[in-house]
């Protein structure tokens, strides 16, 4: 397939700035992939479509506070730095992203807080508005931390317009968040309220935990026509024994096995082993999905509606088939679901 075939007009008005009241009251829309039926409920109603000993795949990683803002030395021009990944703790080397990249080079030095007793020094240039940067602090790592996480904000994503609230540090963050290492929510795991987990538990549905740590290799955008030709950043995933355990007892025994999200479907697809099972790993995925593709793990998948020529969108669509995920599409946007991180969402049966 080509990147043409996964673009559509999306009215501004769709784009969800804040989430619903309650988490599970945002709206679902059902897609029975056999039958090629559309049904409209609540987010909470997702209940009545599993059974005890059904699972469900969970992310449990974790968001951090990853945008700062800091002032260039001399010039004291505000720049956004926006924290992907560490890559030394001892040396304390980040990779991160800079806005307005022009103005950053090599050797450059930017202050941050009102103290400015952080400080952090530009050692390489990694992509357009990728650069490695060197924290400088008097303290010890966990001080250091501390510290990142203080002057942090909710890293939103860049289409919500509004400035980030007090408010966004909850509700961008998932009920079962554990791990911290993301810079996206796993937004699909956004619409379980405690209540409904609880729901869920009581009914018999079993729980696996998997790990992906959310970079923005996921929002990248593609720019290829031919999709054979993307590349993904690579994100880190761990999946343990329990996990392991739980998913594969209920593959063999034809349950519905739902992966909550893109980034826990492509966790388990990540680590499948030869006679279709779930393998324990720990590591690295750049793995990406779009049509055609066989899913090995899971036979169900929660998602919400995403932005036109995604990749989080061509799984989806590799998920339910094509042509009946552009149908969903274009009926959500008559009848005006919302779209994105805090948006509504999408059960695939």
């Amino acid at each position: 397939m080509k990147l043409s075939h996964f673009g559509f007009e999306l009215p501004d008005e769709l784009l969800a700035e804040y989430p619903s009241e309650n988490r599970d009251e945002s709206r679902l829309m059902v897609l029975n992939r056999k039958d090629k039926t559309i049904e409209h409920k609540q987010f909470k109603d997702i209940i009545n479509y599993f059974e005890e000993d059904d699972v469900m795949i969970l992310n449990n990683t974790k968001v951090f506070p990853a945008r700062l803002y800091g002032n260039k030395e001399k010039t004291g021009a505000r720049i956004e730095v926006f924290l992907l990944r560490e890559l030394n703790a001892e040396q304390r080397l980040w990779d991160v992203l800079v806005d307005p990249a022009r103005k950053i080079r090599i050797g450059n030095k930017l202050y941050f807080g009102e103290d400015e007793n952080l400080v952090a020094e530009v050692i390489d240039n990694t992509t357009s508005r990728g650069r490695t940067l060197r924290f400088l602090y008097d303290g010890s790592y966990q001080e250091f931390r501390i510290k990142l996480n203080e002057l942090g904000q909710t890293p939103l994503p860049k289409y919500i317009k509004r400035d980030v609230e007090p408010e966004d540090e909850h509700r961008y963050q998932t009920i079962f968040a554990k791990n911290e290492g993301a810079v996206a929510a796993p937004t699909a795991g956004l619409h379980f309220s405690k209540h409904l987990l609880k729901r869920l538990e009581i009914k018999g549905v079993n729980f696996a935990e998997v790990t992906l740590h959310v970079g923005l290799g996921t929002f990248n955008p593609v720019e290829v026509e031919d999709l054979s030709k993307h590349k993904m950043d690579s994100e880190e995933i761990a999946i343990e024994a329990e996990a392991v355990k739980i998913i594969n007892e209920g593959i063999k025994r034809k349950k519905r096995v739902c992966a909550v999200g893109t980034t826990a479907m492509r966790t388990i697809e990540s680590a499948v082993s030869s006679s279709g099972l779930l393998n324990e790993r720990d590591g690295w995925t750049n793995k990406f999905i779009f049509p055609p593709y066989e899913f090995s793990i899971a036979n169900c998948m929660i998602t919400n509606f995403h932005t036109p020529k995604s990749t989080l969108m061509m799984m989806a669509s590799a998920f339910a088939g094509h042509d009946f995920m552009m149908e969903a599409y274009q009926v959500a946007i008559k009848e005006k679901y919302k779209f994105y991180s805090y948006g509504d969402a999408m059960l695939i049966i």
